[in-house]
């Protein structure tokens, strides 16, 4: 079940703050919109160790002070469509969920996904399909009330669950240059390995996120059991919306 909260249409303005970026918006035209709301960034700090053997040849763990970072990350997608069509009932506005790390290659750091579930068998085989994207199906319950966000996702097959309740605490601010804040949430591209296991960059482009520190009871977490025993975030940030662009992916 979506929240019944309207998300608004796109808002095209962001493509014009580019002064935060890393680097420069990519020459060629971008092809998707991705409008994303009531975002939960829960991470936890771990050994390189223990991350580095689920990461693919070609891309270095992105440390922080020494610590690689793993997260876990529930929002809801609204305006998801191609350049130039329409938003279609059904295929537009789905929950999402995604369990990620921290990489770089060539100098430009990203994000690197262990996992990424979506409440929308389209969006799950389109991603496949063309970008080799680990997603699977996942059945999923959203919903906002008053300012918590209650989340629920079991993956179609049942090897995986999230289940929680968060919500925003403080003012908003934006991440400072070389924080921990902005280490993991300020990354403008995102590394997969095609099919013949060749490295692509898809990049991405977006305002500053508008942060808010978080409080969460995480009820059910099995999406990182692979990577650590269950412990309790160490960090949590919230975001109410952020509208994205991407490009399609490209060899590095």
């Amino acid at each position: 079940m979506l929240s019944t909260r309207t998300d608004g249409p796109f808002d095209y303005a962001s493509l014009a703050h580019v002064a935060h970026r890393p680097w420069p918006k990519p020459s060629r035209p971008w092809v998707m919109t991705q409008t994303w709301t009531d975002l939960l960034f829960a991470h936890w700090p771990t050994s390189p160790d223990q991350v580095a053997p689920h990461i693919p040849d070609g891309l270095d763990l992105d440390l922080f002070a020494g610590t690689a970072w793993v997260g876990v990350v529930p929002f809801r997608m609204s305006n998801v469509s191609a350049r130039g069509v329409p938003n279609l009932p059904g295929l537009s506005a789905f929950p999402e969920l995604n369990v990620r790390t921290y990489v770089t290659r060539a100098g430009k750091p990203g994000v690197f996904f262990f996992s990424l579930d979506a409440y929308n068998r389209a969006a799950v085989h389109t991603a496949r399909m063309l970008f080799n994207l680990p997603y699977h199906f996942a059945r999923m319950d959203v919903a906002r009330r008053r300012r918590m966000i209650h989340y629920s996702s079991t993956r179609d097959n049942g090897e995986a669950e999230f289940e929680a309740v968060y919500w925003p605490v403080g003012d908003t601010f934006t991440a400072a240059p070389g924080s921990l804040d902005a280490f993991l949430t300020e990354r403008y591209c995102l590394y997969t390995p095609s099919r013949s296991g060749q490295i692509r960059r898809l990049d991405i482009h977006h305002r500053p996120w508008a942060l808010q520190s978080a409080s969460a009871r995480i009820l059910k977490n099995s999406m990182t059991q692979h990577l650590f025993a269950d412990m309790p975030p160490l960090v949590l940030h919230f975001s109410e919306r952020q509208d994205v662009v991407a490009w399609l992916p490209e060899r590095t």
